[in-house]
């Protein structure tokens, strides 16, 4: 892929790396906790990126795919999934500051619409996970989100066989991204990748918000 992947702006909160990986409580020092959504079309990494950046142990709805949901999801390129999420992924991140992230992950199958609007109440933003090798498999899943009218930044999970030759306008053209919309490359199975793409979207949001605190 041809642009670089994310960094963490300079004016946003960093993570707290020290965080333990353990079931925890809410810390004393959390002011604004904010509902995030971790989406994309099917097999793309939504959980794989709450395991990897979540501080306490992740919440998983998965469930073993069938033959019946076999000829519903597309395989192409994820023939070794096994499991699907079917109603959310949970997650939690603490950034200094104050900011707690929630983040639920979202099912990217057409068939599980009808759990959008109840999961997406009350959130900020999205995150909206694509591969690049099935580009059009996004259609759908940014269609809703533009739909339910969440800020969204776009990140693109980086898989092995995933292709290189692609410039960042030729993927924004095919995305039909607004020139706003942040579009990033991460890792998911990467804290420190993950964490980029998310601070990349808190950004977003700070930067949307700000003229109207002026």
């Amino acid at each position: 892929m041809a642009f670089a992947p994310s960094n963490t702006p300079s004016d946003a909160p960093a993570r707290d790396t020290a965080a333990p990986r353990a079931d925890v409580h809410l810390p004393d020092t959390a002011r604004d906790l904010v509902k995030i959504l971790i989406t994309g079309p099917f097999g793309v990494g939504k959980t794989t990126l709450i395991d990897s950046v979540s501080e306490i142990r992740p919440l998983h709805t998965e469930e073993p795919l069938s033959e019946a949901s076999a000829r519903v999801d597309d395989l192409a390129g994820v023939r070794d999934k096994a499991t699907t999420t079917v109603a959310v992924d949970f997650g939690r991140i603490s950034l200094p500051g104050g900011v707690v992230l929630y983040l639920f992950g979202t099912p990217g199958q057409e068939r599980f619409r009808v759990l959008w609007d109840d999961i997406a109440y009350g959130a900020l933003g999205a995150l909206v996970l694509v591969d690049s090798r099935r580009i059009d498999a996004s259609f759908d899943v940014l269609g809703l989100v533009e739909e339910t009218g969440l800020p969204y930044a776009v990140a693109f999970n980086t898989f092995p066989d995933a292709p290189r030759h692609h410039t960042e306008d030729q993927l924004r053209a095919a995305l039909d991204l607004e020139a706003g919309t942040p579009m990033v490359t991460c890792d998911a199975r990467v804290a420190d990748s993950s964490v980029d793409a998310l601070l990349a979207l808190v950004q977003h949001l700070i930067d949307r918000h700000a003229p109207e605190e002026r």
